[in-house]
C-alpha cells in the first residue's frame, strides 16, 4: 500500500484533525461516541483459543490486553488532554486486534512508549503487544517479531510556513532536523544526510515546539504523522517535498511468538472491509489515499 499527500485538500486535513477526537472507538461498549447508534468497525470475539502463544496465555490469565501506543500523533495515534478520549488509525487497529482475542475497550490497559523504548517493553513483558507507527526493520526482528505490515508511508519533512529554502530532503545542508530519539527517520538523516545538525527528543510534538520556535529547521519522520501536525497548525507549518523512503508499519511482538504473529496477520487479510472502515473514520478526510497492503509471511 501507497499513500499520496494531497495539498489540495489542507482545509479537509484541518477539519479532520479537529474531529478527530469526536470520533467513537469502534469498539462496542466504548464510551465517548460521537453517534451512539453508529454501527460498530468491529465485534468482540467470543471463544478465542491461539495454540502455542504464550502471549495469548499471557493475556487470558491477567484478564486484559495491555497496548503500547502513542499518544502525540493526530489521525494516528492520539489522546486528547481535556476529555482523555484516545483516538486514531493506529489506536483503531490495536483495539480491532483487542476485540479479535475477545476484549472490548473496558479491558485494554494503554501505555505510552516512546519511539527509543519499545523494544524492551516488549521483551520485558510490560506490554502484549505495541501499535504506533512502528517500523518493520531487520535491525528491530533481532529483537521483537513483527505482525503485518498493516500501513506502508514514506519519510517527509515538517517545516515552518514561512521557510521557503527548504524544499526537501536534498536541502538540509546546516540546517537543525529534529525527530525521535530511537527512530528510523533521525539515523537516515544522519546516514545519507550528515550535512544536516540533528536533535532529539522522546516524542514528535517536542520537535514541533522547537520547529515554532525557531530552534529546529526541520521535524521528520512518515509523512503520515507530519500531515497531522500540518493539519492541526496549518497557519504555521506545512509539508514538504517528497516521501524519500518506505515506511511499513507492524504491530509489535514478542519474539518468536509464531502463532500470536499468524493470528493477527489472518486477521488483517480476512478483515479489508474492516481495515478500510478504520482507514476512512480516521484518515479519509484528509486527503490520503490509500489501500491495505498483504502481510509479510511468518517464519
Amino acid at each position: 500500500m501507497r499513500i499520496r499527500r494531497m495539498m489540495g485538500a489542507a482545509a479537509g486535513l484541518a477539519v479532520a484533525a479537529l474531529a478527530l477526537t469526536a470520533c467513537n472507538s469502534g469498539t462496542p461498549g466504548a464510551s465517548g461516541s460521537a453517534d451512539a447508534s453508529a454501527a460498530p468497525l468491529f465485534e468482540v470475539a467470543s471463544n478465542v483459543e491461539i495454540a502455542g502463544s504464550p502471549t495469548f496465555e499471557k493475556i487470558k490469565a491477567a484478564g486484559v490486553v495491555k497496548i503500547g501506543v502513542k499518544e502525540d500523533q493526530p489521525g494516528l495515534g492520539y489522546l486528547d488532554p481535556t476529555t482523555g478520549e484516545r483516538s486514531g488509525f493506529d489506536i483503531d487497529i490495536a483495539r480491532w486486534i483487542a476485540a479479535s482475542l475477545g476484549y472490548d475497550e473496558s479491558k485494554i490497559e494503554y501505555t505510552a512508549i516512546a519511539s527509543a523504548n519499545r523494544e524492551q517493553a516488549i521483551e520485558n513483558g510490560q506490554i502484549d503487544y505495541y501499535v504506533g507507527t512502528y517500523s518493520i526493520t531487520d535491525r528491530r526482528k533481532e529483537q521483537i517479531d513483527f505482525a503485518g505490515p498493516y500501513f506502508v508511508t514514506g519519510q517527509g519533512l515538517l517545516v515552518r510556513k514561512s521557510d521557503d529554502s527548504i524544499t526537501g530532503v536534498d536541502a538540509l545542508a546546516g540546517k537543525t532536523v529534529c525527530s525521535a530519539t530511537g527512530s528510523t527517520s533521525i539515523q537516515r538523516i544522519k546516514d545519507e544526510h550528515p550535512d544536516a545538525k540533528t536533535v532529539e527528543f522522546s516524542g514528535y510534538s517536542e520537535c514541533v515546539q522547537n520547529l515554532i520556535s525557531g530552534q529546529a529547521d526541520a521535524v521528520t519522520t512518515d509523512e503520515a504523522i507530519l500531515i497531522g501536525y500540518a493539519a492541526a497548525d496549518p497557519d504555521n507549518l506545512k509539508v514538504v517535498g517528497e516521501p524519500f523512503s518506505t515506511e511499513r508499519y507492524g504491530v509489535g511482538l514478542a519474539k518468536d511468538d509464531t502463532a500470536f504473529a499468524a493470528f493477527i496477520n489472518t486477521m488483517f487479510t480476512d478483515g479489508g472491509s474492516t481495515w478500510t472502515a478504520i482507514f476512512e473514520k480516521n484518515l479519509g478526510a484528509s486527503g490520503v489515499q490509500a489501500t491495505q497492503p498483504a502481510v509479510d509471511p511468518v517464519s
